[in-house]
């Protein structure tokens, strides 16, 4: 059967696809950042996942506000880079996993989560960065992708506790997947920031800290966090933390941390990234 073996935490940060697209990662402000990357790249090339079902929000480039889906999944052969205001990244063409995606998507429809089945989609920097921090510039991605998008845009976003009955869900799916498949679940966004208002840069190290020290230790306490708190403490644009909890919530109970990185600033936010085993 197919199995989910390793979760990824990862920021989306914008300004990071325009450091690697322009050849500024060794530049003093984001070597620390690409630097440790590294390391996640070369455990990735050895673990050589076949799939991986990536979490992230759509930044009003594949969705507007005529349609906002709460979950949804790409089932397409392929999804292209997006135009964001200054033209497609210039990274390869996202290949998808038309089966995977589409036995993920009826059995939690089935297991009576509604998503949304998109067929054609472009995918902006929301999923694009996380895959150029972990596989760098190359000819064609190494890896098919099952793009899930989440709202976390425009309210009423999920709750963190649907955000991880959704990831028990996706787990189900793919244990129940024929094909001998290594699947990862990346879960993208986040750490503690916000884009506008008088609170616009806040970061708040010690709530980042401790959301990442729980994800790991002691979820149940994340699960049950109101959408206030992730407002109050973490900023507007901090309630993309809830996807981390789809990530975690597909791993099960017992997870083997491997590796972790946090820094700031990364442009006006907090970078945060975790590299989590899930032991059977």
């Amino acid at each position: 059967m197919a199995r989910i073996t390793a979760g990824i935490t990862s920021s989306h940060i914008p300004a990071l696809g325009a450091a690697f697209d322009l050849g500024k990662t060794q530049d003093p402000y984001w070597k620390p950042i690409f630097d440790d990357y590294e390391w996640v790249k070369s455990w990735i090339k050895e673990e050589k996942p076949d799939a991986i079902i990536l979490v992230y929000n759509d930044h009003a480039s594949a969705f507007d506000m005529n349609i906002i889906p709460t979950f949804a999944i790409g089932c397409a052969e392929e999804f292209k880079p997006a135009d964001e205001g200054w033209g497609p990244r210039p990274v390869p063409v996202v290949k998808g996993h038309p089966d995977l995606a589409w036995h993920i998507a009826q059995s939690c429809i089935l297991d009576e989560f509604d998503m949304t089945i998109i067929n054609k989609m472009e995918v902006d920097h929301g999923l694009t960065v996380p895959l150029s921090m972990m596989f760098g510039k190359v000819d064609e991605w190494p890896v098919k992708v099952v793009p899930v998008p989440v709202n976390v845009v425009t309210y009423p976003v999920p709750s963190g506790n649907r955000c991880w009955l959704l990831g028990e869900a996706i787990r189900r799916a793919v244990e129940s997947y024929p094909e001998d498949l290594n699947v990862q679940i990346w879960g993208t966004g986040g750490m503690s920031h916000q884009l506008q208002g008088p609170r616009a840069g806040l970061v708040n190290k010690e709530f980042d800290l401790a959301f990442m020290n729980d994800l790991v230790t002691n979820p149940e306490r994340l699960r049950r966090m109101p959408h206030i708190e992730y407002l109050r403490e973490a900023g507007s644009e901090g309630i993309e933390l809830v996807m981390w909890l789809i990530m975690r919530g597909a791993l099960g109970d017992n997870v083997e941390e491997l590796h972790r990185f946090y820094h700031i600033p990364a442009s006006n936010t907090a970078l945060g990234h975790l590299v989590l085993k899930s032991n059977p």
